[in-house]
């Protein structure tokens, strides 16, 4: 008995996992297994975007970048999900910036052929079109929790999407880096760090982040992280983690 190696059929991230094993294979000649390292470009604001990229490990952030040069993350794309949403939406640029913050690795593939496949309707335009109505939560409840909670909630809520995403409670993240992602003063950032860390929530030493109690974690973080948590898991089977 002759063994499948093809190691595209090993489903690495999520959201192609979601998809029936019939309208995936119409997709496995398309995809390409490609690294992401740290402070890859995947497509800069208004330029035409070629690729789509579905990623196996590491994270993605898409970032708005202002005329001053300050930045903020407005989403952040792991292996539950895609990046390149503006082309199966009709358009082929956006206003933001998407960037490897964490490398991993993953699979991309033509922006063109995935925008015919999912014309054809089916399976993957359902799962797809689930997956952007999340992502809309995502992005209007961060607009809200931006707005309205403290930058302590702020950064548990932060703190706990990374760890879902990367399904770990280890990672790699500097606080000049997660300043930049939620739009705050560096100094901010060590304050809040050094509250969460007191309490025993976490640990941060060279910039490696350890959650060492999520309940506790959780329970600081504000009402923001569990709806988003609730939508992905109501709309796509699955939570971001």
């Amino acid at each position: 008995m002759s063994v499948d190696t093809n190691p595209l059929r090993a489903r690495q991230n999520r959201l192609l996992a979601a998809l029936p094993d019939v309208e995936y294979e119409l997709l496995i000649p398309h995809l390409k297994l490609v690294p992401l390292p740290y402070e890859q470009i995947i497509y800069q604001a208004e330029e035409p975007i070629t690729q789509i990229y579905f990623p196996h490990q590491g994270a993605i952030s898409l970032v708005s970048i202002m005329e001053n040069g300050s930045t903020v993350e407005v989403g952040i794309v792991s292996n539950e999900g895609m990046v390149g949403i503006p082309v199966i939406l009709g358009g082929k640029t956006t206003t933001t910036t998407a960037l490897v913050q964490i490398p991993g690795s993953g699979v991309r593939m033509n922006a063109d052929v995935l925008k015919t496949l999912f014309d054809q309707g089916g399976a993957i335009q359902s799962l797809l079109l689930r997956y952007i109505q999340a992502r809309f939560t995502e992005i209007t409840q961060g607009c809200a929790c931006n707005r309205l909670h403290t930058l302590e909630e702020r950064l548990a809520r932060w703190l706990l999407t990374v760890s879902d995403r990367l399904q770990s409670d280890e990672f790699l993240l500097t606080q000049e880096f997660i300043s930049q992602m939620l739009g705050v003063r560096r100094s901010g950032v060590t304050v809040a760090a050094s509250t969460l860390s007191r309490a025993g929530m976490i640990s941060y030493k060279r910039g490696r982040i350890n959650i060492l109690n999520r309940e506790g974690l959780e329970a600081t973080s504000c009402e923001c992280y569990r709806v988003i948590r609730n939508e992905f898991s109501r709309l796509l089977g699955n939570s971001p983690g």
